[in-house]
């Protein structure tokens, strides 16, 4: 594992026009689990320039009759709400995208009975897995949420600046924004911040002369609340809005689509991915309750100290419950062997998580509630557990870990 070198990631904000798809298609994710905590959801949206589009396969009890392939009475019209209330919430009230008015079309339709058959559970056998797939969890230990630092501080400079304008002390900020942190590294570990790149929403007028100089003084000191002050020297160079004039943003600007924004959701490239994104599916669907939970195991190594860096992966075939594949990497800072590791790995994930198939997976782990909407924007991983939300960031693997691993 190198030691010295430059590395960068990337956030994007809630007002970003994919992170506006995932949290409408997360949304009815939580909608359709808090009438039906078995419902099968693949709901996918479409953003652009005043219009909101639904795509996808649901199956549920109270949701949509999939022999009669029609809804129930009053569910299309509470999907709408929903929809219009959660841009309402990210704050979308402009010309070109308003939560009121925007054109809305509902094409979400019944599940494939193909796929159900792979998937429920029957008399002589476990739930399948809901598709074929590799998926991987990761942890390390440059930040206390044991997450990239580069990511982590992405992130929380974007939340900082959202919350400044939901709070109103920020009324010039719009909902759209990106951010980009690249941190030099010495002996594995975040030294300094080399650059850093914020570009925000705003509203007219506040690209030029005195606003423009009091935008970029407000998002500079956005950044000193977030990123540690040792590591802001007088060598970082700052580009704030480096284009200029950012007053058209969100869907008006760029169309946006579910599942766009798969490295900015999990490790800022610090880590690989399976390539299946999370956002709008519900937890039989293993691209996300599988990537929870690799980021669980993974979290708990780096907790328990067996390594400062590991990647884990496993891999399902449709229909089949057992995972097919279980591979663990600690980049050589583990304290045992990379296989020992693993043995212990499986032996913890039989005891408490059912052997790592998917009803083991969401029972375990309480996946199968209305908890998705707060994963949406600003990562799925490195947040705080509270309650039902983010259960998969818990450390409570730990002493099993390490009696596992006779440590």
């Amino acid at each position: 594992m190198r030691s010295d070198y430059l590395f960068t990631s990337e956030s994007v904000s809630e007002g970003h026009p994919d992170k506006v798809a995932d949290q409408i298609s997360d949304a009815v994710v939580d909608l359709f689990l808090g009438k039906d905590p078995e419902a099968r959801i693949a709901c996918e949206t479409l953003t652009t320039t005043q219009l909101v589009v639904l795509a996808g396969e649901i199956r549920g009890i109270g949701i949509y009759d999939s022999d009669k392939e029609e809804w129930f009475p009053g569910v299309p019209e509470e999907v709408e709400a929903v929809v219009r209330a959660t841009v309402k919430r990210i704050g979308y009230e402009q010309a070109g995208f308003h939560w009121k008015s925007f054109e809305f079309l509902n094409k979400l339709h019944g599940q494939s009975a193909h796929i159900a058959q792979g998937v429920d559970a029957g008399d002589n056998k476990d739930e399948g897995a809901g598709d074929q797939g590799i998926m991987f969890g990761f942890a390390c230990d440059e930040t206390p949420d044991l997450m990239p630092a580069t990511l982590d501080y992405s992130h929380k400079i974007l939340q900082q600046l959202a919350n400044d304008r939901h709070s109103g002390a920020a009324p010039f900020l719009e909902p759209d924004a990106k951010s980009q942190v690249t941190l030099r590294f010495a002996d594995g570990q975040p030294v300094e911040a080399t650059a850093i790149v914020v570009s925000t929403q705003h509203k007219a007028g506040w690209d030029e002369g005195a606003k423009d100089a009091e935008l970029k003084a407000w998002v500079k000191a956005a950044i000193a609340k977030v990123i540690p002050a040792a590591l802001l020297t007088d060598n970082t160079v700052y580009h704030i809005n480096p284009t200029g004039s950012f007053e058209i943003g969100g869907p008006d600007g760029d169309a946006g689509l579910t599942g766009r924004k798969i490295i900015v959701d999990t490790y800022g490239g610090a880590s690989p991915h399976g390539g299946g994104a999370f956002s709008g599916k519900d937890p039989t669907k293993v691209d996300r309750s599988a990537a929870y939970v690799t980021r669980y195991l993974a979290k708990n190594v780096v907790a328990s100290g067996l390594a400062r860096r590991c990647t884990i992966q496993v891999a399902y075939a449709i229909g089949v419950s057992a995972p097919l594949s279980l591979y663990i990497d600690t980049h050589g800072t583990g304290v045992v062997p990379d296989g020992d590791l693993e043995t212990a790995v499986a032996k913890v994930a039989r005891d408490r998580l059912g052997g790592l198939t998917p009803r083991g997976i969401r029972v375990n782990l309480a996946l199968n509630k209305p908890i998705y909407s707060a994963t949406a924007a600003y990562g799925h991983f490195g947040r705080v557990p509270s309650g039902d939300l983010f259960p998969w960031e818990r450390t409570d693997l730990v002493d099993d870990l390490k009696a596992a691993a006779g440590v």
